[in-house]
């Protein structure tokens, strides 16, 4: 998942809305710093010092500062807005887009702060600050995005600009900020411009409160085990289990905590039924429990406020206004696509269910499959159709050797050179925390600073995520890059490896492919380093295919006690079940895609949100032995914000990308490796961020559009579609 903000520009209207930890209370520290008009004093504000251009001073960040921070930045960026509109002169792209590109630059900084407060050390104290601080934040949002006099002068350049083009990337720079501006209701009257503003209020305050009924849920639901109830478990994970129930006190036991990556490996492990039953609806009932933080009722008044205000814009739907300028720009296109894959991915589903059956069966285990069984038996099946055992594969990937892999990626395909920075050279948010600098190999040439925040704890959103304190850009000095890259594994006791599952290393691989998406920027204006939603995913998902590479697993999937690479055999068995299970991952997620485009096509008036799930469900012949990937009451990629609302489809489509893009490589000379098709790599997909239309970039790279066929291939499912 890829958090960093979609443009400069909306950086001013979006606001971080997602969940989090534990406050920092160090003794605040006070810095001067100079703005144009005015000194201002508080820590978060202040120009970033140090090595490497400047880094965001964590090890100062203390909670007291957040609101006075924001209520100044907002201030400031104000005032920045006001120069642009009191000048008097003809509006130009220099006197105008110019100085947007480089407005707020002090809220920005404080809003690196409040995005790991929120994502990364949430705590109560924090969550009443986001509460009080959502809707002043959308009123503030408002006074940019409902500019009269701004968004005039961004016409008129646009206008001008239609009749006398500019250079390719300030054309870009136009077309992305007016666009913006006018699907955010710049044109609308002065009485719909209010209503408009008074909905994005509403919403901000509903997305705050959304995202903090999930962490809520996550926090608040533990399950102890005792010693006799961990059959089935490795011992790595008893470890872990134990080393979590000991930070909460109880010494002795074990604790599965309400998050994916200690709820997965237990269903897929324990041999106790009723336990992965319990720990299966604790996780999947999140923010649907009829309690004070049910989010049902919040859904419902989301879905209506949305809709309400892209009428205002003339809109039928809000899917029709959300995608005019993704890749698939309409939801029939998004629809046309999952439906071609949906009938081949629960009938794969009907075939795992009846092998899975089949192994209970056999064992005279006297059950009818349920979802809370589907990772185990699925475990029995694969080991029996392919002699594959998921533990036996996660002896072989240590977390520190799949970063290590990943760095060997990164200078093969990049030429980056990754080096650990002491720890105290640069501040960090939490200990866990570590940084590496990345340089270019054959220059020297520092390229930025990468963090790694790798584990689980409270007050850390679940899932993984990769996102920027400071993207690449050249129009106002040169800046180098700050990308972070976050996860959840679970903790090891002291000494223990970090061994993880062959899904979680696809995602440690993902995430770091944003990361070096961030790195690989060469634009010139902020605004350019945004992505359409249905593209960005895209390269991410390309960087996972590197895990299964020859070189990869020979030097980096060594054993963690004998240091002995992963057998041959291994290997073989590991290629051979790559579409084991995949009606199951396809399904969770596309039932998640389809679900989050009909909740928006469809009328929200009297919506029942709990019954509506279940009755597109089921029309969809839904199979009842697993669930969505992120049931309705806790999807927060749509309903905690907007960035994938009506968008989570995009990972399908990044992945027709993804796969006809790898043919590319398996094509070439030297596989994945080919200098020749990794140069075309970064020059059209991955430098240009968002300075070109994705479609004509993905036709520089391949020499046409990409095509579904192998997409099919690589799920292993029917190629019929034409």
């Amino acid at each position: 998942m890829n958090t960093q903000h979609i443009s400069k520009t909306l950086q001013t209207i979006v606001i971080f809305s997602l969940i989090a930890m534990t406050s920092c209370n160090k003794k605040k520290e006070t810095v001067e710093n100079t703005h144009p008009k005015e000194k201002i004093s508080n820590t978060l504000l202040a120009e970033w010092t140090g090595p490497y251009s400047g880094t965001p001073a964590f090890d100062k960040m203390n909670i007291a500062d957040i609101k006075p921070a924001l209520e100044k930045g907002m201030e400031l960026n104000l005032a920045d807005i006001d120069v642009i509109t009191s000048n008097n002169e003809a509006p130009t792209f220099e006197n105008t887009i110019v100085p947007l590109e480089k407005s707020g630059q002090e809220l920005n900084r404080v809003f690196t702060y409040y995005g790991i407060l929120s994502s990364n050390m949430s705590s109560p104290e924090f969550r009443e600050i986001q509460k009080e601080m959502a809707p002043k934040l959308s009123d503030f949002r408002s006074k940019i995005s409902q500019n009269e006099i701004l968004f005039q002068r961004i016409k008129t350049v646009y206008d001008n600009a239609q009749k006398q083009p500019l250079e390719a990337d300030q054309q870009r720079v136009v077309q992305l900020t007016y666009e913006q501006f006018a699907m955010n209701g710049a044109e609308l009257d002065t009485e719909k411009k209010k209503r408009y503003a008074e909905i994005n209020k509403e919403l901000s305050e509903l997305y705050t409160n959304f995202s903090n009924n999930i962490l809520a849920d996550e926090e608040g639901y533990v399950i102890y085990l005792t010693k006799d109830q961990l059959g089935g478990l490795s011992e790595p994970l008893i470890n872990a289990y134990g080393k979590a129930a000991a930070d909460k006190g109880q010494e002795g036991k074990y604790a599965v905590t309400n998050t994916r990556s200690s709820m997965d490996p237990f269903l897929k492990y324990s041999t106790e039924r009723e336990l992965r039953e319990k720990v299966w609806k604790n996780y999947y009932s999140r923010g649907d429990n009829g309690d004070d933080k049910d989010n049902n009722e919040n859904i419902a008044k989301i879905l209506k406020l949305r809709k309400e205000r892209v009428a205002l814009l003339g809109y039928d739907n809000y899917a029709d206004w959300r995608l005019q300028n993704r890749m698939a720009k309409n939801p029939e296109n998004a629809m046309k696509l999952m439906n071609a894959v949906w009938p081949a991915a629960i009938a794969r589903v009907k075939e795992e269910v009846a092998d899975m059956q089949a192994v209970a069966d056999a064992n005279k285990d006297n059950i009818t499959i349920e979802p809370w069984d589907y990772r185990y038996y699925a475990e029995k099946v694969r080991k029996k159709k392919y002699d594959l055992d998921s533990d036996e594969v996660k002896q072989y990937l240590q977390l520190d050797k799949l970063r290590e892999a990943m760095f060997f990626v990164a200078g093969e395909l990049f030429n980056y050179e990754f080096t650990p920075v002491a720890k105290g050279i640069v501040p960090v948010f939490h200990e866990d925390v570590n940084v590496w600098e990345v340089k270019d190999k054959t220059s020297g040439e520092h390229i930025g600073l990468w963090y790694l925040d790798p584990f689980a704890r409270t007050g850390k959103r679940s899932g993984a995520w990769a996102t920027t304190y400071r993207s690449h850009t050249t129009f106002d000095g040169k800046k180098t890059v700050l990308a972070s890259n976050n996860s959840n594994f679970v903790k090891p006791a002291p000494g223990e490896p970090i061994l993880v599952s062959w899904d979680d290393a696809t995602t440690f691989f993902h995430e770091f492919g944003h990361a070096l998406h961030f790195f690989s920027s060469e634009v010139r204006y902020p605004t350019l380093n945004g992505g359409v939603r249905d593209y960005t995913e895209f390269q991410s998902q390309l960087l996972e295919r590197w895990l299964s590479t020859d070189k990869v697993i020979d030097t980096y999937l060594v054993h963690y006690k004998t240091g002995e690479p992963m057998p041959k055999a291994l290997v073989a068995k590991v290629k051979k079940a790559a579409t084991f299970n995949q009606g199951f991952a396809t399904t969770e997620y596309l039932a998640s895609a389809l679900m989050d485009m009909k909740f928006h096509l469809a009328d929200p008036s009297n919506i029942d949100v709990d019954a509506f799930e279940k009755e597109t469900l089921a029309a969809l012949d839904m199979p009842k032995e697993l669930v969505m990937r992120h049931r309705t009451p806790h999807f927060g990629h749509v309903f905690s914000g907007e960035g994938y609302a009506t968008a989570y489809y995009g990972y399908m489509w990044a992945d027709v990308l993804t796969s006809d893009a790898a043919e590319a490589f398996a094509e070439a000379p030297d596989g994945f490796y080919d200098k020749e098709v990794a140069a075309k790599l970064v020059k059209y997909l991955f430098a240009p961020r968002n300075a070109m239309d994705p479609a004509e970039a993905y036709r520089l790279f391949r020499g046409r559009d990409a095509k579904i066929e192998a997409l099919m291939k690589d799920r292993g499912f029917p190629v019929t579609v034409k």
